[in-house]
């Protein structure tokens, strides 16, 4: 029996990296889960089929994983989206807010359509995920656990970030002014601060040649990975951790204090 056995998750921008690492941690300890994805659905389709293939206790449909499109920041269609995962599975338990949107530039060149993605999918899309999951735990009467995924750019400052930086400081502040208010439905809200982890997306910014010569100077020797931050994300959304609430956990192999 694993930590999740019985429960339902739900995590946005789940098709890979990040995302994908921590809704099959959760699936491989016995969660059934909705993954969530916007541009990359081939990939969101495979994470759903692999969670299936895990056996977990499976949704309306027979399938423990199922893949669904839906931008975060609509609110709507998010709305949409809650429903439709209790619909699928009767309940839900837990919700990871991970999707994120970011460019690279200095502020004297950042175009503005760049600025205002960001912020639509990292602070409105966060939002969501906390009002529709907090809005049925409540009905539900059971609690429930909600994770954001944030970031060390929301604590320090790195250039040519300007507004992905902006935008994971304020979700960080989210977690915890919602963390007061929904304390008293035994509601966990917690966020994830990851460092320097091995992703695709990484391979928007860097080259492969950056990348190894970045690891190597990191002070854990290495780059962090999905499975790193999902293994944090599984101790947070678990039991384990039912009296952690409004907690910053940075998993970054020491890169905050890295002189």
């Amino acid at each position: 029996m694993g930590r999740f056995s019985g429960k339902v998750a739900l995590v946005t921008g789940a098709a890979r990296g990040i995302g994908s690492g921590i809704a099959l941690r959760m699936a491989r300890e016995g969660a059934s889960v909705l993954v969530n994805d916007f541009a990359n659905m081939d990939l969101a389709e495979q994470t759903a089929a692999k969670i299936t293939a895990l056996g977990a206790a499976p949704g309306g449909e027979g399938q423990s994983g199922f893949a669904y499109k839906c931008d975060v920041s609509d609110h709507d269609a998010m709305e949409r989206m809650f429903d439709e995962t209790l619909r699928l599975f009767g309940r839900l338990d837990v919700a990871v807010a991970n999707a994120a949107y970011s460019r690279r530039g200095t502020i004297l060149e950042m175009n503005w359509e760049d600025v205002k993605r960001s912020v639509e999918v990292i602070q409105y899309g966060t939002y969501n995920v906390l009002q529709f999951a907090a809005q049925r735990m409540v009905k539900q009467g059971q609690g429930g656990k909600i994770l954001v995924i944030s970031s060390l750019q929301g604590e320090n400052a790195y250039a040519l970030s300007t507004p992905y930086n902006m935008a994971k400081a304020g979700i960080i502040h989210l977690v915890q002014t919602t963390s007061i208010e929904l304390a008293q439905f035994h509601i966990n809200v917690n966020v994830i601060n990851p460092g320097w982890i091995d992703t695709p997306g990484e391979r928007n910014h860097f080259s492969e040649q950056e990348i190894r010569d970045g690891a190597a100077d990191m002070p854990w020797g290495r780059l962090g990975t999905p499975e790193d931050i999902a293994a944090a994300a599984a101790y947070l959304c678990s039991d384990e951790a039912d009296y952690v609430t409004g907690a910053t956990l940075r998993v970054d192999g020491g890169l905050k204090f890295k002189r």
